[in-house]
């Protein structure tokens, strides 16, 4: 495969069954995943030729929450992170989101790639602000980014 883009990807919804691994693989990330167990409907398990990570959105109407995205170490810097992102913002667009926003505290740069800007978090619609990773799990420093789709 070398440094050129990664095989093919598919998503798959998560099931039970997948609730260590995404916990693992967000700990590992140092991503939030205590509400994970309440939020196995929106996330996905990401796979080439074996699971190669995941990622989740949550849908509010217009309004989506990118969430959750992590690559296993050994697939990283490869391309499969731009890859599992473009496929969930596609997933979001085809569910009728509109504005899709997103926390992060180290990833910005990767997200700017993506289209995402930086947003004020006082502006983010209630629904958004009112979900457990921007109330309580993502620390007030975490940067709010938004994209229109």
């Amino acid at each position: 495969m070398g440094d050129g883009m990664p095989l093919e990807i598919w998503l798959r919804n998560a099931r039970k069954e997948d609730l260590s691994l995404i916990v693992e693989l967000l700990k590992n990330g140092n991503l939030p995943y205590e509400d994970i167990p309440s939020k196995l409907d929106c996330m996905f398990i990401v796979y080439s030729e074996k699971i190669v990570g995941i990622g989740g959105i949550e849908i509010y109407g217009k309004y989506g929450l990118l969430r959750s995205v992590v690559i296993k170490e050994e697939f990283r810097g490869k391309g499969y992170g731009m890859k599992l992102c473009m496929k969930l913002i596609e997933k979001a667009r085809q569910r009728g989101v509109r504005e899709l926003y997103l926390l992060t505290t180290t990833a910005e740069r990767f997200f700017r790639k993506l289209g995402f800007n930086v947003a004020e978090r006082e502006r983010v619609p209630e629904v958004i602000q009112k979900t457990d990773e921007f109330s309580s799990l993502c620390p007030s420093t975490a940067l709010c980014m938004m994209k229109r789709i």
